[in-house]
């Protein structure tokens, strides 16, 4: 298999500009939907049940195809797999963005999440086999990370601005040409690789089985909100998910040629990096979305204001994740620079934990704005790390499994801190205590829990984690 991309260093840096684009895409994606979510139900008349599928409907296709997707780049080469998958996320787009049904546009968001797991599972694959050079590698994947840490927060912004100013329609149509430019210039830039064939790594069976087992399971836990962790639902599914995820397991034990070498799980940085990640991640769906719902909900704030408070993240994240991140994981390893990031996101969930009913920005959310900044050093090194023992033939496939842990750590993170946050609020209203005040101790719930999960992901960090220093 021809794997290892010899290109020069200019196009390198043009190849990743594209993937960074084809990243800050999908990951706008992600969250451009939040804010415009009542527009959409106004105008396609979606139920309060049904809204939530404008949200699950992509998490499942993402997170669900994201291992399968890493594989076949693997088999059949990165660049045709990441091709295709932004050519279907562009085609998606505009079907949303012309829907005038409620099934349409879930369907249509379906879509885009199978096309985001094509392009985003192999994204990682190819920046590590384009950069071979340790301080090079830091520095792109630096670049990489900046990407995919702002575009949560931008896409807040960009989602008030483009549903105030213009329509729902618009969070969607805004990605048809970028997606366009982007497969454009991923033709020009990406050096094309011969994957291994689909007769070396076919197996159908184990595909069927990690596929079905990741979306049921996905699918379970964004319903757990609706039903309750014990509901018959919620039992029953997540037990027929564990098996199908269990059988695929033995699957690759017994497979002559399995989808997934469970060698890649021998790997202390591997496992902990992505046992490190689905915690983080878990823990900051509590400062992506109830922050945001605090502010509208508790404070009042309007779709844009919102948006606009939260740009000072966007802003220390980005900055240092950009600026410092890689001269910092090149110095000192990166086991100890993610520590220090977990630190500073503990800082600001514990901060949360205290935010008042009446709050005053620059006091009580600007602080935790600027501790988010650990953010900012905690995905570059979870990236550098979860890579970091990646054979040429399997970075896709670490790739995927990178992103799939992810995706089941936001999953996660929407289940269980939505959860506690609503059944604490629950029980306040039924005590006769005011709607803000029971919101805010709800949320709090949440974010004690966030705060919870970081700690732990500190201690995995330390015990898990092998120590790299670098001179």
């Amino acid at each position: 298999m021809s794997t290892t991309l010899e290109t020069p260093r200019q196009s390198r840096w043009a190849a990743l500009a594209v993937l960074s684009a084809a990243m800050l895409m999908t990951i706008l994606d992600g969250s451009i939907v939040t804010v415009a979510m009542p527009a959409i139900q106004h105008d396609l008349g979606f139920s309060p049940a049904g809204l939530s599928w404008t949200v699950n409907a992509y998490l499942i296709a993402f997170g669900g195809l994201l291992l399968l997707a890493g594989r076949l780049g693997d088999l059949i080469g990165r660049r045709s797999v990441f091709l295709a998958g932004n050519a279907l996320f562009t085609a998606a787009s505009l079907l949303a963005g012309l829907a005038t049904s409620p099934g349409l546009l879930i369907a249509a968001r379906f879509l885009q999440g199978a096309g985001s797991a094509l392009a985003s599972a192999v994204v990682l694959g190819i920046l590590v086999t384009l950069f071979t050079d340790p301080a090079e590698r830091a520095k792109a994947i630096g670049v990489f990370s900046f990407t995919g840490a702002t575009g949560a927060s931008i896409g807040q912004v960009l989602g008030g601005v483009l549903t105030d100013a213009l329509s729902w329609n618009w969070i969607f149509f805004i990605n048809v040409p970028i997606g366009v430019a982007t497969v454009l210039f991923a033709l020009r830039t990406l050096p094309a690789d011969r994957g291994t064939g689909l007769s070396a790594g076919a197996d159908v069976l184990g595909a069927v089985l990690v596929t079905s087992g990741l979306m049921l399971g996905i699918y379970t836990v964004v319903k757990v909100e609706e039903y309750g962790w014990l509901a018959t639902h919620t039992l029953g599914l997540g037990a027929v998910s564990l098996v199908l995820l269990a059988s695929f397991v033995l699957r690759q034990r017994m497979a002559k040629i399995p989808l997934m070498p469970l060698r890649i799980l021998r790997s202390r940085d591997v496992v902990g990096a992505n046992l490190v990640q689905m915690l983080t991640l878990s823990a900051m769906f509590a400062f992506q979305i109830i922050v945001a719902l605090y502010m509208q909900k508790v404070l009042a704030y309007g779709a844009l204001e919102t948006g606009l408070a939260m740009l000072p993240a966007a802003v220390t994240i980005g900055g240092v994740s950009l600026l410092v991140s890689a001269r910092l994981n090149t110095r000192f390893g990166e086991r100890a620079v993610l520590t220090v990031g977990l630190l500073l996101l503990l800082g600001a969930m514990l901060k949360l934990t205290t935010v008042p009913v009446s709050a005053d920005y620059v006091t009580d959310l600007l602080p935790v704005m600027l501790l988010i900044a650990g953010g900012g050093l905690v995905l570059p090194a979870l990236a550098s790390l979860s890579m970091s023992d990646a054979k040429p033939d399997d970075a896709g496939l670490v790739s995927g499994l990178f992103n799939t842990t992810q995706q089941v750590g936001m999953a996660l993170g929407v289940a269980v801190l939505s959860t506690l946050a609503a059944s604490r609020t629950k029980t306040d209203l039924a005590a006769g205590i005011a709607e803000p005040d029971a919101l805010t101790a709800g949320y709090h719930v949440a974010f004690t829990t966030a705060a919870a999960l970081l700690a732990a992901a500190i201690v995995v960090t330390l015990t898990v984690l092998r120590k790299r220093t670098r001179s």
